[in-house]
């Protein structure tokens, strides 16, 4: 039997508008694309690729959950590997998107953070390496 590698298939999250969450996310991933869609008590989207995909819920009630400090539970943001960081960030600055947090550049990543129309925080990184000791290193950023 050969071991599978585990990987995040999927984040599902809750938000004011499908729409512009579809475009903060077709933004940063234009080869994104609906895998599925529903309709009946809520409306909900499958955004993605063939491996993975952000599950996307239309609320039902105007309430926020999304609490800044991570003094708070809950998840903080969701990081996704990219192969061009500044591509990403580029697509999404010249959309009206801004940073939530300053670029980060390290030796062996570059990261960045961008918010949603809700808020909610986005991680991208590029890895300057494919040595996991080096990708995985958590010394100063240079």
């Amino acid at each position: 039997m050969t071991k599978q590698k585990v990987y995040l298939e999927h984040a599902n999250i809750t938000v004011k508008s499908i729409s512009e969450s579809i475009d903060f996310f077709q933004t940063a991933f234009p080869h994104f694309k609906v895998r599925g869609r529903g309709f009946g008590n809520r409306e909900w989207v499958h955004f993605g690729d063939d491996n993975t995909y952000i599950a996307i819920n239309q609320a039902q009630k105007n309430n926020s959950k999304i609490q800044k400090n991570y003094d708070w539970v809950g998840i903080n943001h969701l990081g996704f590997v990219v192969p061009n960081v500044e591509e990403v960030a580029n697509n999404l600055l010249s959309k009206g998107y801004k940073r939530d947090f300053p670029k980060e550049i390290e030796k062996f990543r570059i990261r960045d953070y961008f918010a949603d129309a809700d808020g909610n925080q986005f991680e991208f990184v590029q890895y300057l390496s494919e040595i996991p000791a080096e990708k995985n290193s958590y010394a100063h950023s240079i």
